[in-house]
């Protein structure tokens, strides 16, 4: 089987280019990677979209989800050619589970003090408090940086929390989840049992919630040994 391509799905707050310290090591390493724009409006559309992303693959997918994404490719990872999931401080829901339930079973974390509503046509988005980013989000990335991220957030629709996961890929395909064990955004045993529920592989890294940002070397080495193991 040729080695699969990685495709990095990015969360809520966050966007594509808060891969792009583990893309330059995963090409570097000669890995084929694609890294789409998740639209944050509805788990249930959004792995949609990302399914198609898949779909359009020639060969075999490894799924990687951070955060939020972890959700999308828990739906999104059932397509045929994805044969594996990867999951970087993120939400491995069970079939017919929300984000909201899930987080329910465990005690708030600091970022639900800090979330923002703000209305548009149509809907609810949620972001998180622009001063507050740094801390909840990024406190072992560069300040600088963290400060442009703040200002620069992909919004999630508060809709998004409630939808029940249509399905659970990692029933059927092998896993990989990294904890963020110093995580102020998700509660890591929100991450810790859902990969154990799971099945996963279970790397923990001291990090914040941009564990990509903060962790990218210790984050290809996972990517690369779920690779391995699938290719």
């Amino acid at each position: 089987m040729p080695q699969p391509t990685v495709v990095l799905v990015h969360g809520a707050f966050a966007d594509a280019a808060s891969f792009a310290p583990v893309v330059s090591e995963l090409l570097s390493s000669g890995v084929t990677v694609r890294v789409p724009a998740v639209p944050n409006r509805s788990l249930i559309g959004d792995a949609e979209y990302i399914a198609s992303v898949v779909r359009a693959i020639d060969g075999p997918v490894l799924l990687v989800g951070h955060s939020y994404g972890g959700a999308v490719i828990t739906v999104a990872g059932a397509e045929e050619n994805v044969v594996g999931l990867v999951y970087l401080a993120g939400y491995a829901l069970e079939e017919g589970e929300s984000l909201a339930e899930l987080q329910g079973r465990f005690p708030d974390s600091p970022l639900a003090t800090a979330l923002v509503q703000t209305p548009y046509p149509g809907g609810v988005d949620i972001t998180v408090d622009v001063e507050r980013f740094p801390s909840i989000f990024a406190a072992d990335v560069d300040p600088e940086v963290a400060k442009v991220l703040a200002v620069g957030q992909r919004p999630l629709a508060y809709a998004a929390f409630g939808e029940a996961a249509p399905a659970a890929a990692w029933k059927t395909r092998p896993s990989w989840g990294v904890v963020s064990s110093s995580d102020t955004t998700i509660n890591p045993d929100v991450e810790r049992f859902g990969y154990e529920r799971a099945g996963a592989a279970v790397t923990e890294i001291d990090s914040s919630h941009l564990v990509m940002l903060a962790h990218p070397k210790e984050v290809a080495d996972v990517i690369r040994t779920a690779l391995a193991a699938v290719g």
